[in-house]
């Protein structure tokens, strides 16, 4: 599982349309003085935004930062992320977009284990029996729930 230390960049999400919120997560990081950054939807990939003070909403409504320090994804230590469904596999189905899909593609091509490591965050009731995985998901280092952790 995953170790915290000074200097690592984790990003979580806001919650959206009934995803698990990191509200507690985003607290145990700021006592560990982590920094936290937020997905921004950059065409249609996704980049990550230092938390700071001010947000807007993207096309989906959902708040972003603005006015912040923008990293891509390999730059990122931890990436937790929600999700719709998951399996024991820990496959992944997401909300259809594909945007975690096309920003995290450069995994399927890491030999040994690099950054970011990948967490999905979930409520018990979304795991299925098997996810259909098609060749560009991107499958999931844990997936974690009020209950378990896969």
């Amino acid at each position: 599982m995953a170790n915290f230390h000074h200097g690592q960049k984790v990003a979580i999400y806001l919650p959206n349309d009934g995803e698990i919120d990191p509200k507690y997560l985003l607290k145990f990081l700021n006592l560990l003085k982590i920094s936290v950054y937020l997905p921004i939807l950059s065409g249609k990939k996704l980049k990550f935004a230092k938390i700071g003070k001010n947000f807007r909403k993207n096309q989906y409504g959902i708040l972003e930062p603005v006015f912040s320090q923008i990293l891509a994804a390999k730059q990122m230590n931890i990436i937790f992320m929600p999700l719709v469904g998951f399996d024991k596999n820990k496959n992944r189905i997401g909300m259809g977009g594909g945007y975690y899909d096309r920003t995290l593609a450069f995994k399927k091509r890491q030999k040994v284990f690099k950054n970011p490591k990948l967490y999905g965050l979930a409520f018990d009731c979304q795991r299925v029996d098997q996810l259909d995985a098609q060749d560009w998901d991107i499958s999931l280092d844990a997936i974690i729930t009020p209950s378990t952790i896969y």
